[in-house]
């Protein structure tokens, strides 16, 4: 079947969902070990670890589909593949492929009080800011000499909702698919909020963990009983003064290292990209204007811009992190899931997925919406450039993250 805008838009109105699953492999070929992310363990001297889980999946057994619980490990999460999607999105929009309504800060020709230079910090847009439009990065912002929390643009956007979402619509889309939320708003954190409109993780299919250990050799052939005193940027020779607190020159990087064997990495049968986006979710999405003629017409170019997304990523590949880099498996196709639960095949490439944005930009100007091409353009406040400047004083220092940070009593 091939998605035309009509049909697209018939199917956000009302089918459930438009999903893919789709089976990748590490790019090594099967059977290579793959470094999935790491987080905290529960305890703070815990070492990080990988998350693990028992999934429902469906597995053939004896030419026969079997659903049973297998060992998963996280790949890659909800947050960390929207964040993929929106720079897929953003890297479309710089090679003129697309065009949509964003908000950019603007770091260029910006120095600190002590005149140091920030402007390599380029643009932070509300494509790749960790809260999209509502994060702190551009609400520390100005427009036009104002600071951007006083003007009558963020003051709009505080009031959009679910049931009134056209002026987020109009300067940032991408915050409706992907979710936001305006956590530092009057009333502890219950100000605007939108759900997420697309969900996408990767996870890898029964999971076997593995372990690492890491080695350094020193050429310089400094030896562990070579003693020094202070840290990395100021220690020096251990004169072996009674009392002296001196520590092994591999404190400061150097002589040889050898850590234990931890657990780290895994194999993976396989690895399951779920992507679906939530046409029900779309729906709640109203758009009340004297000038809005349909606005299911605004559903459908979200919808579009998801499938954009989806294929750009595709076609950029999934070089996730250091030693986990996916390739595709089994191509498999979209499918309109349908409110009885059933379903209908479509496949799009990339380039029909932007030819389909674009016609639905068409129908979206059409119908009455606003779609603005120009960016919203900030300059970062004072303030914030010189906090960004104090921060770099200090890394450049060698002060640690920590340095003069409460201590958890916990």
């Amino acid at each position: 079947m091939e998605l035309t805008a009509e049909i697209l838009k018939k199917t956000v109105e009302q089918d459930a969902a438009i999903r893919r699953v789709q089976k990748l492999m590490p790019v090594g070929g099967p059977g290579e070990k793959i470094f999935p992310p790491t987080y905290p363990g529960e305890r703070r001297e815990d070492p990080p670890r990988h998350i693990f889980e028992m999934r429902r999946i469906d597995v053939k057994e004896n030419g026969k589909d079997i659903n049973k619980s297998v060992n998963c490990v996280l790949i890659d999460s909800v947050q960390s593949q929207a964040n993929r999607l929106e720079e897929a999105l953003l890297q479309a929009i710089r090679a003129e492929r697309i065009a949509m309504p964003y908000l950019v800060v603007d770091f260029s020709e910006q120095k600190g009080p002590d005149g140091s230079d920030v402007s390599d910090l380029g643009e932070v847009t509300s494509l790749d800011a960790p809260h999209r439009v509502f994060d702190a990065i551009i609400r520390d912002s100005e427009l036009n000499g104002v600071k951007f929390t006083e003007t009558d643009q963020y003051k709009q956007l505080l009031l959009t909702k679910p049931t009134n979402a056209l002026y987020l619509f109009e300067i940032s889309p991408t915050s409706l698919l992907f979710g936001v939320w305006n956590s530092t708003g009057e009333g502890g954190g219950l100000g605007t909020k939108f759900t997420r409109n697309i969900v996408s993780e990767i996870i890898g299919v029964n999971a076997v963990e593995g372990q690492k250990a890491a080695v350094r050799i020193d050429p310089l052939g400094i030896r562990a009983s070579a003693r020094v005193v202070g840290g990395a940027l100021d220690w020096v020779v251990a004169s072996g003064t009674k009392g002296e607190k001196s520590v092994k020159p591999s404190e400061v990087n150097h002589s040889n290292v050898i850590s234990n064997i931890i657990n780290g990495g895994v194999t993976i049968e396989y690895a399951q990209h779920t992507a679906v986006i939530t046409c029900a979710g779309l729906r709640r999405l109203k758009f009340p204007g004297k000038t809005v003629k349909d606005e299911s017409a605004g559903r459908a170019v979200l919808a579009a811009m998801a499938l954009v997304a989806l294929t750009q990523q595709d076609q950029a590949g999934y070089a996730l992190r250091s030693r986990c880099n996916l390739v595709c498996r089994e191509v498999a196709p979209f499918e309109i899931v349908h409110a009885d639960g059933s379903t209908k095949e479509f496949s799009i490439t990339p380039d029909e997925a932007i030819d389909l944005f674009n016609e639905t930009v068409r129908k979206v100007r059409d119908a009455g919406f606003r779609w603005n091409t120009d960016p919203i353009r900030l300059k970062p406040q004072a303030r914030l450039v010189e906090l960004v400047a104090l921060s770099r004083a200090q890394a450049l220092a060698g002060q640690k993250e920590d340095d003069g940070a409460a201590k958890n009593p916990h």
